[in-house]
């Protein structure tokens, strides 16, 4: 629609916001495969397959995405740790399907999990750079993962921290959109 305002001609429209979704979550809640109540477990016993999404209406000068999912109720129980899930960069595509941290893991990048520390079992730091999956070992815990919209790809290499990510995207978010459930224990 084109207004004429004051005698100039503006383009006015509405601006839609990015929104991300998944098939993973029903009804707010995270499907069991997706967590210690799933059955793809790597060798140190930690749930692997990731959850899937897809974006929709990003930006039109979005080069690449990047996500963190996190778990801000493991604080209680991990000596102040919020619980670091799952960290990748440079995905390019505009959905990742189930497992995709294993069986597309040359598609993107991965950074650590929580899992390496040592409330996790210090699992090595090349198992980590995966999806470590949803495990509440207290109730039910709020998961978030966050999405985001970016005008570049990253310089990152696989195993990156979570600071290094935030370093990297400083400047070059165009929209981010966090998506919530929970997990039942």
């Amino acid at each position: 629609m084109v207004l004429l305002i004051g005698g100039s001609i503006s383009n006015h429209y509405e601006k839609k916001q990015m929104t991300v979704t998944s098939i993973g979550l029903k009804d707010g809640i995270w499907e069991d495969r997706f967590g210690a109540k799933g059955t793809q477990i790597n060798e140190n016993g930690i749930p692997n397959y990731s959850i899937p999404f897809k974006i929709e209406d990003a930006p039109e000068e979005t080069k690449s995405y990047a996500l963190v999912l996190e778990d801000m109720d493991a604080y209680e129980v991990t000596n102040g740790i919020i619980w670091i899930h799952w960290v990748a960069a440079n995905i390019t595509s505009t959905s990742l399907k189930e497992n995709a941290s294993v069986k597309e893991s040359g598609q993107f990048i991965q950074g650590i999990n929580s899992w390496m520390t040592l409330e996790g079992g210090q699992q090595n730091q090349k198992l980590s750079s995966f999806y470590g999956g949803m495990a509440p070992p207290n109730k039910p815990h709020r998961y978030d993962l966050h999405v985001y919209a970016l005008d570049s790809l990253l310089t990152l290499k696989n195993g990156f921290y979570l600071n290094q990510l935030y370093e990297e995207m400083d400047g070059h978010i165009l929209s981010e959109y966090t998506l919530s459930g929970e997990y039942k224990n």
